[in-house]
């Protein structure tokens, strides 16, 4: 009865005729120690400091258009969800496998060598100086910028309102007002005197505004916070 023909043995007998094993994890070694050598070479540059953003040589005809984004629409999304715009060398999370296996890619895809990384990020995850989503991007040139990887998680559903009083001054007001009304009409009626007046309600508005007003100021200056159109590209934690 004739054996089955065992696939990979046959694999392992063609490769056997034209290289040794020895040879095999020789030359795998090499690779491995060469990859090892550009992926090293690719973390440097995004852990330097980058001058005024370069612009990489792209072949247009090989890049996904539906990836390429222009800084103001990436200004937009920061201001809108209290992100900020930096050079990786401020990332102080590590930078997934992943992410270095597409730049590595497009480098080679490219002939090119990637630099001027720039990542989207909340501020929590970056090294700020004194004064939950990273998108890793390269410049193309002329403000935009080309989306390499996104990792993490999706950022909450929530966080675009939870930023829209950090918006600007005028949201600010607005919503400091609108918790205030809330918060005046939340005082049981009456408990001044038997019934609640138009006068009355006012300065029980007034008296809230004042309190809360005063606990914004302090989160707001004393902590050195700043509003999201002054902070989507600045590398300080007080901008």
């Amino acid at each position: 009865m004739l054996r089955r023909t065992n696939i990979e043995q046959k694999l392992q007998q063609s490769r056997n005729k034209t290289i040794k094993e020895s040879d095999i994890l020789d030359q795998v070694r090499e690779i491995l120690k060469q990859d090892d050598l550009v992926e090293d070479a690719i973390i440097a540059r995004m852990k330097s400091p980058q001058k005024p953003t370069p612009r990489n040589s792209f072949d247009f005809d090989l890049l996904d258009s539906d990836k390429i984004y222009h800084v103001d629409q990436i200004r937009d999304i920061c201001v809108n969800y209290r992100l900020r715009f930096l050079d990786t060398r401020y990332f102080k999370n590590e930078i997934p496998q992943e992410a270095l296996n597409k730049i590595k890619r497009l480098e080679k895809e490219h002939d090119t060598t990637l630099r001027g990384f720039k990542i989207v990020a909340p501020s929590k995850m970056f090294k700020l100086e004194n004064a939950d989503d990273p998108l890793l991007f390269a410049p193309i040139g002329n403000g935009y910028f080309y989306l390499i990887h996104k990792w993490g998680n999706d950022l909450n559903a929530f966080r675009r309102a939870w930023a829209w009083p950090f918006k600007s001054l005028e949201n600010l007001i607005i919503c400091t007002l609108l918790v205030s009304l809330l918060a005046a009409y939340a005082v049981p009626n009456g408990i001044f005197s038997k019934d609640t007046s138009g006068v009355q309600f006012v300065l029980i508005f007034f008296f809230t505004f004042k309190s809360i007003a005063s606990m914004v100021l302090y989160y707001s200056f004393a902590a050195g916070k700043n509003f999201n159109t002054a902070i989507w590209n600045s590398k300080y934690f007080n901008a």
